[in-house]
């Protein structure tokens, strides 16, 4: 029997439907990331060309001036000598402490569903209101830290904790660690509680000690957790701007600034020099992510 002509154009349209396959279920998120990723990216690229008046209006083309105005800026080898070695610390203590704290609360303990609670409010509150909260407290006339020292006698007087680079420094990288925790501790808490059981039953029937149980099963089992905690914290702590800025606000000068606070800095004095530095940001956040993943070899099978 043959069909009726009204079905055919149905048919038509379904399969004109089919042959766009997934677009029409990925368009959107497409059209989402072109719209606040890679037009905010065009537009920074774009920016950087240009000399921009203080105002905002364009007076053409500056070519790759930008570019050469921030290599001359006396403060970016020490901003950059800073950038690294915040990155390198902040990543570091969160991992470990992270790695710690996963171990721990994969175990049972009284009170463990509690502390995991607890745990989270880093992660719930605001990073800027936990910054904020960090330096009334360290207030050099106000905070509560130099009122308790100097009641103690710890201090001779009120210290000035965010006033110099020395004291700033760790208190800064102190608070960035402690609001990166929940995350990183939660991953890594994932990854622990998907290694099965058996896998550690048969570890201690063939006699294998506690240690070597967790350098040998525990850790190589626990790498894709590892490398997604570690990629995470490498872009924010790299980025890292409310905890810096809500702190210090990068001074005194740049003396507490990392690349992306002082790309900020530059934005009062010269927009085109400021999208030069985020530029450069851009580009080394991405080549440090794609360097650690080649020599995580994060896409290869362990032997």
């Amino acid at each position: 029997m043959s069909r009726s002509p009204a079905a055919r154009p149905a048919r038509k349209g379904r399969g004109g439907l089919a042959r766009l396959g997934p677009l029409p279920w990925i368009g959107p998120a497409v059209l989402l990331i072109v719209l606040v990723v890679l037009w905010p990216v065009y537009e920074m690229v774009r920016t950087s060309f240009l000399k921009i008046s203080s105002s905002g209006f364009v007076r053409g083309s500056a070519g790759f001036d930008k570019y050469a105005q921030m290599l001359d800026e006396p403060s970016l080898p020490s901003v950059v000598l800073s950038t690294v070695v915040w990155t390198l610390v902040v990543v570091t203590a969160t991992m470990v402490v992270s790695l710690a704290l996963a171990q721990l609360f994969n175990q049972r303990f009284p009170g463990r569903r509690l502390t995991r609670w607890a745990l989270i409010a880093p992660w719930a509150a605001s990073v800027v209101m936990t910054a904020i909260g960090f330096k009334w407290m360290l207030d050099q006339t106000a905070g509560v830290l130099n009122t308790l020292m100097t009641d103690l006698g710890l201090v001779d007087g009120p210290e000035d904790w965010l006033g110099d680079p020395s004291t700033a420094w760790p208190w800064m990288m102190f608070v960035a660690v402690f609001v990166s925790l929940p995350f990183t501790t939660y991953t890594l808490l994932a990854g622990l509680q998907t290694i099965p059981a058996e896998i550690y039953e048969a570890a201690r029937v063939d006699g294998t000690t506690t240690w070597q149980t967790y350098l040998r099963i525990t850790l190589p089992l626990l790498r894709p957790a590892l490398l997604v905690g570690m990629v995470i914290n490498l872009i924010n702590v790299f980025n890292s701007f409310p905890v810096i800025w809500s702190m210090t606000r990068g001074g005194p000068d740049s003396d507490t600034a990392t690349t992306t606070v002082f790309m900020y800095q530059l934005k009062n004095s010269d927009i085109g020099q400021s999208a030069a530095m985020s530029v450069a940001n851009f580009v080394l956040v991405v080549a440090m992510v794609a360097l650690f993943l080649k020599a995580a070899r994060w896409n290869q099978e362990e032997n």
